[in-house]
């Protein structure tokens, strides 16, 4: 068989396997000859070798037979350059490996290994600095028992939420506290898309063997923003492989995302299946009180590099009050507030507040409508917009109505007499009446809690 005929060939298996694991098995293949029935291929690492035997041989050996060859087994040999060189045959019936691969090299796998704490931990990032308040206390104490390295409980851990709602500063805090509870165990932290590009590294240079060595020989793996890798095929089956060997070995894998596993757009299904398996927890937007907390703990961190500022009464509460969607923006916002007021030496009061952080606090003034509250819901319960404003009192219709009812009285600054009129000229009695009832059933109610969550956190996105 030519070169030739062999890249015809290729075409055709592109076309049966798909780009993605046509790039990853199939390109890299090198067809050296064809003698006895026997078709062989350089290949760059064993592993890549046993990989197309077991999963592709069949399909080359159809696609070969049918072009004319008279194939009947194929072998694939290591390139000549790599430091062992064993040959992987397979046959149609069945696939036989003849030898097993070569065991990486113990040195080359730690080198590896010190060259990918690439993702520095961030010394302000320890549970010391975490406040604690009702939207993230599960997530906290479930990291607390994690770090504390025992026995594997739950696996994996998967933390998720918006952005600046904690999700980094947890997963920082519990690869602090590993390293200084358990310095005996190999902790190994990055980002997705870190393991991404470590992966296309270890296929562009030949070292598939080293990369599965390096991330099955970590005692606790933990992967943040996993949802990078959503609509990487090669990358999320080397992800779901690694997962499944850590686990197979008791180790702990903890993972971040932006969302709940199950909402994550092209994230392959037996993927989100593992990541389900363990405990998921949501770290919820921040109450007033939290954000509250946070700034007072940021205002004591600041009081030995700035121990002349003075910070009058409810500047904090005001800033809790306005800035509500993200920490990152709040923490940021009282740095420069407390660095202007040094520069200019003066305390720091209301009227400086809103001088300093004026485009701060425009940003987060967006405005919520009650015609968008009533399409959000109309739409997350499939119902007409009309049925909401409408008069029917089915309760399909009337407990979604109460719902928007009260996002509108939580979300928006219009009085109770004017939502009443733009739910069909209703009283503000009915109004009140249905704000009662779902802060009644949010206590009693899982549905109706997580029905109202879940709206609020789309409407304030």
């Amino acid at each position: 068989m030519t070169q030739e005929k062999w890249g015809l060939l290729r075409n055709k298996l592109l076309k049966a396997i798909g780009k993605n694991n046509y790039t990853t098995w199939i390109e890299p293949l090198e067809f050296q000859e064809l003698q006895d029935g026997v078709a062989v291929f350089s290949v760059p690492t064993n592993f890549m070798g046993n990989y197309v035997s077991q999963n592709f041989a069949d399909l080359i050996l159809y696609e070969m037979n049918t072009a004319g060859e008279s194939v009947q087994r194929l072998a694939f040999r290591v390139a000549a350059n790599s430091p062992a060189r064993p040959t992987v045959e397979a046959q149609a019936e069945p696939a036989v490996v003849t030898e097993t691969p070569a065991a990486p090299q113990v040195e080359a796998g730690n080198d590896a290994l010190e060259s990918l704490q690439a993702a520095p931990l961030d010394s302000r990032f320890t549970f010391d600095s975490f406040v604690v308040g009702k939207p993230n206390e599960l997530a906290h104490a479930a990291a607390r028992r994690v770090s504390e390295g025992g026995p594997v409980t739950f696996n994996p851990l998967v933390l998720y939420g918006g952005v600046g709602l904690g999700k980094t500063h947890l997963m920082h805090a519990i690869a602090w506290e590993l390293k200084t509870k358990r310095p005996e165990l190999n902790v190994l932290y990055l980002s997705a898309e870190q393991f991404m590009y470590r992966f296309v590294q270890a296929l562009r240079e030949r070292r598939m063997m080293d990369f599965k060595h390096l991330f099955r020989s970590v005692d606790v793996l933990m992967v943040d923003d996993v949802q990078f890798i959503a609509g990487k095929d090669s990358t999320q089956e080397e992800f779901f492989h690694t997962f499944n060997a850590l686990v197979d070995q008791n180790k702990q894998i903890i993972i971040s995302a932006d969302r709940a596993p199950g909402e994550i757009k092209d994230l392959e299904d037996r993927v989100k299946s593992r990541l389900q398996c363990g405990l998921v927890v949501d770290l919820h937007p921040t109450d007033y009180e939290l954000r509250l907390g946070i700034l007072q703990n940021k205002v004591q961190q600041y009081s030995s590099t700035y121990p002349d500022l003075t910070i009058a009464d409810g500047v904090l509460e005001f800033l809790a009050h306005r800035i509500s969607t993200n920490v990152r923006v709040l923490e940021g916002a009282l740095t420069r507030l407390f660095a202007f007021a040094s520069l200019v030496g003066r305390e720091i009061d209301m009227e400086l507040t809103q001088d300093c952080l004026a485009d701060v606090l425009r940003a987060s003034e967006r405005k919520i409508t009650v015609e968008e509250i009533q399409r959000k819901v109309s739409d997350y319960y499939n119902i007409r917009l009309s049925d909401i404003i409408g008069p029917k009192r089915l309760r399909s219709y009337a407990r979604p109505r109460q719902v928007a009812m009260y996002l509108c009285k939580q979300l928006t600054s219009r009085s109770l007499p004017e939502i009443g009129r733009r739910f069909g000229g209703r009283d503000h009695t009915t109004v009140m009446h249905g704000v009662k009832r779902i802060e009644e059933l949010k206590t009693t109610d899982g549905q109706i809690a997580e029905d109202v969550e879940m709206l609020r956190r789309a409407l304030e996105a």
